[in-house]
């Protein structure tokens, strides 16, 4: 991670971020690691293709590899989305869009935290540049990323209890609306703007 276990404080404690990081995103890359051992090929892949392709990995392994090949990718992306100066409203090009597309920040935030709050047992919230190359919510199962529907994760959050449940228990909704308090916004501009340039150039 980018920063100490106890640096996001103002919305997730540092025993839940030690847990999270060293336990749970750890066992996903070992778990992933075991599933490949036999098959030197898909080793050579990067985690976003084995998901994007997923019906060309073997059977034997496929449900090893969705959850945790998606676990992985989902806490790589999760880490880097927040930070001890995070919190605010956005700017810049994805506050724009943020705009034009849901109103305003807050009438997003809203939309955001209800989708997150929603959500049946575990899983994720997301904004994502849809195949549409529109900007939505949605929500995935488990360790689904979105990419495996051909969307481009913009920002998501984690809805697993393991995320929140010693410091909130049950309260997510609580712990959803803290968590913009250490959104990375410059970091989300950086996807969203990367993903743009990489449209622009195909």
């Amino acid at each position: 991670m980018p920063y100490a276990y106890g640096a996001l404080g103002k919305a997730i404690d540092a025993e839940t971020m030690k847990l999270h990081h060293d336990a749970h995103h750890a066992s996903y890359v070992k778990n992933l690691n075991d599933a490949l051992k036999q098959y030197p090929d898909l080793q050579k892949r990067s985690v976003e293709a084995l998901l994007v392709n997923l019906n060309s990995v073997p059977e034997d392994i496929r449900t090893k590899v969705r959850n945790n090949a998606g676990g992985h990718l989902n806490h790589t992306i999760f880490w880097q989305l927040m930070s001890p100066e995070g919190g605010g409203q956005p700017s810049g090009a994805i506050a724009q869009e943020i705009n034009k597309t849901f109103g305003s920040f807050d009438a997003f935030k809203k939309q955001f935290n209800a989708a997150g709050a929603a959500r049946f047992g575990s899983g994720w919230v997301w904004l994502v540049r849809n195949p549409q190359n529109q900007l939505q919510i949605v929500t995935t199962a488990n360790q689904d990323n979105p990419i495996m529907e051909g969307s481009y994760p913009i920002m998501g959050n984690d809805l697993w209890e393991h995320a929140y449940y010693l410091k909130y228990r049950n309260r997510r909704a609580e712990y959803l609306n803290n968590w913009w308090n250490v959104v990375n916004w410059p970091q989300i501009n950086r996807r969203y703007l990367s993903f743009s340039t990489e449209r622009s150039v195909n």
